[in-house]
C-alpha cells in the first residue's frame, strides 16, 4: 500500500511549505512573507524554535535570565518582538549552544525537549486538522504512524533545515536528520537534540498511541552520521 494513497493530511501540518524543501527551492521567500534578509529559505527553520524555547525559559529561569541567555546567542531582537516567520537555522544552533554552555547539558536538554513538546501542542492546535487528528486516532497505529510520518516527511525543511530528513521505518517510528542544524559542529558524550525528541513525542502520543516514547539513539554530537530518533509504543 502506498503511503501518498492513505495519507489524509493538507499541507498545513507544518509551519508551511512544499516536499521537502521550500516552493521555488533556494531563495524562495515569498512563502513565508517579509524579505529575505539575505538568508537562503533552504536554511531556515521555522520559528517556534526559537519562540518555544524562550517561552519555556521565561517560565523555568525567568526574565532576567531569558534576557541573559538570548543576548548571549545574539538574539536579543526576539525578546521584545518574537519571530514571525521561518528563522535563519544558525539562529537556532547558536541559542542551544548557549544553553548547553551556560546552563550545563543536563539542564538544556530537559529545556529543550519541553520546548519541543510545546511546539508539538501548537502543530496540534494550528497546523493539523482536528478531522484529520480524529482519522489519525481511529487508525491503528501503524498505519497512523505511516501517514504521520508521511506527512512530516514532506514538511521536514520546516524543522530540518539545511540537514537531511529521512524516514528509516514506520513501525516502530526511526527517522533520522543528518547535518541536524542543533548538533552541527558541537561535540560531547550525549546526545542534545531533545527538541525534536519532545515534538515526536508529543504528536505520537496524542495521534497515534498514548504511551508512545520517543528517545534519540544516535547523535552527531557524539560522533555518529547522522541523529536518529526512535519512537515505540
Amino acid at each position: 500500500m502506498s503511503v501518498d494513497s492513505v495519507s489524509p493530511l493538507p499541507a498545513p501540518v507544518a509551519d508551511r511549505g512544499g516536499q521537502g524543501r521550500p516552493p521555488g527551492g533556494p531563495g524562495h521567500g515569498d512563502d513565508h512573507g517579509g524579505a529575505d534578509h539575505g538568508v537562503d529559505m533552504a536554511f531556515r527553520i521555522g520559528p517556534n524554535a526559537i519562540i518555544q524555547m524562550e517561552a519555556v525559559l521565561r517560565d523555568r529561569l525567568g526574565a532576567a535570565e531569558t534576557v541573559r541567555l538570548l543576548t548571549a546567542a545574539g538574539l536579543s531582537r526576539y525578546l521584545d518582538t518574537p519571530p514571525g516567520q521561518m528563522v535563519d537555522e544558525r539562529e537556532v544552533n547558536a541559542l542551544h549552544r548557549v544553553l548547553r554552555a551556560e546552563l550545563g547539558v543536563a539542564q538544556a536538554r530537559r529545556l529543550s525537549h519541553e520546548a519541543g513538546q510545546r511546539t508539538g501542542d501548537y502543530l496540534l492546535a494550528h497546523r493539523i486538522p482536528k478531522p484529520v487528528q480524529v482519522i489519525l486516532k481511529l487508525l491503528p497505529a501503524p498505519l497512523a504512524s505511516r501517514v504521520l510520518l508521511s506527512a512530516i516527511g514532506k514538511h521536514s525543511w520546516t524543522f530540518s533545515g539545511s540537514g537531511t530528513f529521512t524516514v528509516r521505518s514506520v513501525s516502530p517510528a526511526v527517522v533520522s536528520i543528518e547535518n541536524c542544524p542543533i548538533a552541527r559542529g558541537a561535540t560531547g558524550t550525549e546526545p542534545v537534540c531533545d527538541f525534536y525528541t519532545g515534538t515526536f513525542e508529543r504528536l505520537y502520543r496524542v495521534l497515534v498511541h498514548p504511551r508512545a516514547q520517543a528517545e534519540e539513539t544516535e547523535c552527531e554530537v557524539t560522533g555518529a552520521p547522522r541523529c536518529t530518533f526512535e519512537v515505540r509504543w
